[in-house]
C-alpha cells in the first residue's frame, strides 16, 4: 500500500487516538464511531470480539470497575490503498482503582485495518499485541465465554 496523503494520515490517526480518548472519557457513543458494524478485534489472551456494538458494550463493562484510566497512543504509521488502510501504533494503558492506586499497566501495539465508509475512516479489524503487562488483569471473566453477543476468548 502506498504512503497516505496528509489528510488521510491525519484522519486515520484521529480515529486511533479517538478510540483511546473516548475510553478515558467514558464516551461510549463516540467510541462506537471508531468501528465498522462488523469489525473484529483480537486482543490475544484477553479475548476477541466481533461487531462494533459488541466491542463497545464489552469495553464499557470492563472499564466500569476502574476509577480513571489513561490510554496513550503514539508512533502511528499508516498506509492507504483506495478506501482501505493499515495502521500500526503503540499503546500504553494505565488503569487506576477508585482509590487512585494503579491497578494495571499494559503496553503494546495495535495493528489495524481501516475502511473508509461515507467519507470516514473506521477500524475494521485490530490485533493487539502485548509487550508488557504489569499488575492484575482487567476484569475479563465475562469475556471467557462464547455467547450470542459475539464475544470469544482465545
Amino acid at each position: 500500500m502506498p504512503t497516505p496523503t496528509e489528510p488521510d494520515h491525519h484522519a486515520i490517526s484521529a480515529v486511533v487516538v479517538r478510540y483511546a480518548n473516548t475510553i478515558d472519557r467514558r464516551d461510549w457513543r463516540a467510541f462506537r464511531t471508531c468501528f465498522t458494524d462488523d469489525c473484529l478485534l483480537d486482543y490475544g489472551r484477553l479475548g476477541s470480539w466481533r461487531g462494533g456494538d459488541t466491542v463497545t458494550a464489552y469495553m464499557e463493562e470492563v472499564h466500569l470497575p476502574y476509577g480513571r484510566t489513561l490510554h496513550r497512543i503514539t508512533n502511528v504509521e499508516s498506509t492507504v490503498g483506495g478506501d482501505t488502510a493499515e495502521a500500526r501504533s503503540y499503546v500504553d494503558a494505565l488503569l487506576y482503582r477508585p482509590d487512585g492506586s494503579l491497578a494495571v499497566q499494559v503496553r503494546g501495539t495495535y495493528d489495524d485495518r481501516l475502511l473508509r465508509t461515507d467519507g470516514r475512516w473506521r477500524i475494521e479489524s485490530r490485533r493487539f499485541t502485548a509487550v508488557e503487562h504489569i499488575g492484575g488483569t482487567p476484569s475479563l471473566d465475562s469475556a471467557a465465554r462464547d455467547d450470542s453477543t459475539g464475544r470469544t476468548h482465545s
